[in-house]
């Protein structure tokens, strides 16, 4: 009879501890959607992950840092990297930019609370204002290298292409359509695909 294989003690206590940061973090992200990223306090985060308070800090840290931890989650489950690297590797600029639509809607249709609670975080204090601002200049950054990749076809502007790109991928844009008005992802995925294209190409 083969003897079944121990976990090690430090593994088992890492899965421990992961599971732990997750459970935090998934109580966190409701806690943020249904009353706010600052009208959530660490005490309620701690209560809702069943946790004590002081697990909370030693586990992810400050509040901004459990931001990080549910964005560095949404972005993962969204494929972004890999799914910006897809689009630019597409030959035609017109299969580029149609990516460039697709890129945002996977983001959103992911987890559009995140991208929510991120656009509410932005006025509270200093070190979180500046956290939330790296990740919108990451993000402005992969959109920027979309429309600079279509850049010898645009009909405009390198500037005026990428200003326009970016009010439509607005939250408030998608949150309308879909949230509001009912819209499928897809469709709007087709809608900002075909404006996009209309828009920007000569």
């Amino acid at each position: 009879m083969v003897a079944p294989v121990k976990t090690p003690r430090s593994s088992y206590r890492q899965e421990q501890a992961e599971a732990t940061k997750l459970r935090i973090a998934d109580a966190a992200q409701s806690l943020f959607a249904a009353q706010g990223y600052g009208a959530t306090s660490m005490d309620a985060i701690a209560r809702a992950a069943g946790v004590a308070n002081r697990t909370v800090y030693a586990a992810v840290g400050a509040k901004r840092h459990i931001l990080t931890l549910i964005c560095e989650r949404w972005l993962e489950r969204a494929r972004a990297i890999p799914l910006a690297d897809a689009v630019l590797e597409e030959p035609d600029p017109v299969a580029r930019l149609r990516g460039a639509a697709s890129w945002i809607t996977a983001l959103y249709a992911t987890d559009f609370d995140v991208a929510l609670i991120l656009d509410s975080a932005l006025d509270e204090d200093p070190e979180t204002r500046e956290l939330l601002r790296a990740k919108l200049r990451g993000r402005n950054r992969i959109m920027n290298r979309f429309i600079a990749s279509v850049e010898p076809e645009l009909s405009l502007s390198p500037a005026d292409a990428k200003a326009i790109y970016r009010a439509l991928a607005a939250t408030g844009v998608y949150g309308g359509l879909v949230v509001e008005s009912g819209w499928s992802p897809d469709r709007f995925e087709r809608w900002l695909a075909d404006t996009l294209v209309s828009q920007l190409l000569a």
